[in-house]
């Protein structure tokens, strides 16, 4: 049989093209000849199909011998099987050879669309079982086209995959054209009635996390942690850090040596800025470090609602704001609280304590539970308790004739908390000067802003930055 020696050979090139294993070639053969004698017997036909590695193909249709044809795909009657053998009884199976060389075409345009079917389903399988569990995964392709804004991709790992960035996942700063290489995260995988689609974006903020990752080996291998990230696309991107390793400085390791690691990020994102932060548990503390690179002269923090309030220096006001209030938006929401933000003079203006900024008071002490204290006595701090005094704020103004006039509370008792009050609120003026220089410092170098785009705009930062640390205390 070789006049179908071509055929098997043209369904091989296909398989090859579309990485399929020589058995799932011969399966599809026989699905789609099958399709072609269900085409030519009128319906579904019983058939032995046999695939041959020379290229040959044997079938062999089987059909029952009745007395009474009522399918005729499967079924024949006895005078009609005794025209070949006079042995036949009913009940038997009557085996009748096809050639398909015999096929007409429409039996061979039937197993053609057949194969193409089941390939089509096997490729959105493959699809569905590779990428299922990839979102969040950075991966890079091609600029095939770009349709009505959204940018269709050809994929380097899996050319079948239809893969699009629409509009509102693409970086406004950005401009691609076809034949271009291209890098995005991941987001979803869609179903659409033409199979599975990758919706791929460069403008979610998961696609800076991803790009950190392949530049940051301390990220991959899980020693620092990207714990918050924020971001307007094509602006500016918020990363808070943190490292599971004391030895290693987060910040530091994000940026690289010369900033060479963020500025690779950088350069991806078209000059966008970033701004890395280390995290902090306190909401109060990270309120600061978000509002980088603006400086923050005090945090006031509302538990109950989860309010910030930020006073900075006026000369600080326009940075910490930034472009559009683009900067405190940004830090509101990587915290994850609210902040209202105010200048020293607005704050005064509006009542509020002129001693929050006396020279030196950078950092101010959060409320806590006198039960994180030691040194109280267990039954003092259920004394205290006893009259609705809990907390750290509760007796600091407290003075030792107060103590006394709580029931519980003898002399030594109040003693001890008037000393223990003292330890806590005495400051060594040296070591406090030296500690805020030193944490100028710090928070001058982990929020250093990265940036390409508006040389003015640096330099205007720039002159801020110096200004501000002619003032700081030598």
């Amino acid at each position: 049989m070789s006049g179908q020696i071509p055929v098997v050979e043209a369904f091989r090139m296909m398989a090859a093209n579309k990485s399929l294993t020589e058995s799932e070639l011969h399966e599809l053969i026989r699905e789609g000849i099958h399709a072609a004698l269900a085409r030519r017997f009128g319906g579904p036909v019983e058939a032995e199909i046999e695939v041959h590695d020379t290229g040959d193909i044997s079938i062999m249709v089987l059909k029952e011998v009745v007395e009474t044809v009522e399918d005729s795909a499967r079924e024949v009657t006895l005078e009609q099987a005794r025209w070949d053998d006079e042995d036949f009884q009913l009940g038997d199976l009557m085996e009748i050879p096809v050639s398909f060389k015999d096929f007409g075409r429409s039996a061979v345009m039937a197993a053609k669309q057949r194969i193409i079917q089941r390939v089509r389903e096997g490729e959105r399988d493959r699809i569905r079982e590779e990428f299922n569990d990839r979102v969040g995964d950075l991966v890079s392709g091609e600029v095939q086209a770009s349709e009505r804004g959204k940018l269709v991709v050809m994929l380097n790992r899996s050319r079948e995959a239809e893969a699009i960035v629409p509009w509102r996942e693409q970086n406004p700063r950005e401009r691609f054209r076809q034949g271009e290489p291209i890098r995005a995260v991941l987001k979803m995988l869609e179903e659409t009635p033409r199979g599975p689609r990758l919706i791929l974006s460069r403008a979610d903020p998961q696609f800076v996390a991803s790009l950190f990752s392949i530049e940051v080996p301390e990220i991959y291998q899980g020693i620092v942690e990207i714990k918050e990230i924020v971001r307007e696309a094509g602006g500016r991107t918020k990363v808070a850090v943190s490292s599971r390793d004391e030895s290693v400085d987060p910040v530091g390791a994000c940026v690289g040596l010369k900033g060479s690691r963020v500025q690779a990020v950088v350069s991806e994102l078209s000059g966008e800025r970033i701004d890395i932060v280390p995290w902090h548990p306190d909401p109060e503390v990270f309120a600061r470090r978000a509002l980088a690179p603006a400086r923050v002269t005090k945090v006031l923090s509302d538990q109950a609602n989860h309010v910030i309030t930020a006073i900075v220096d006026d000369d600080q006001l326009s940075l910490a704001i930034g472009r559009n209030g683009q900067n405190v938006r940004l830090a509101s929401q990587l915290i994850g609280w609210q902040i209202d933000l105010y200048s020293s003079r607005d704050w005064m203006d509006q009542g509020g304590q002129s001693g929050l900024f006396a020279p030196g008071d950078e950092y101010e002490m959060s409320d806590f539970p006198l039960s994180e204290l030691e040194g109280i006595a267990p039954t003092t701090l259920a004394a205290l308790e006893a009259a609705s005094i809990s907390t750290f704020y509760g007796v600091l103004d407290m003075d030792r004739n107060d103590f006394l006039q709580v029931p519980g509370i003898e002399e030594a008792d109040a003693d001890a908390l008037e000393a223990l009050i003292d330890e806590l609120t005495v400051v060594d003026e040296p070591a406090g000067e030296e500690a805020v220089a030193e944490e100028a410092v710090v928070d001058e170098a982990v929020t250093e802003e990265i940036a390409v785009e508006d040389p003015t705009a640096e330099m205007e930062v720039a002159t801020e930055t110096e200004a501000a640390s002619e003032t700081e205390p030598a």
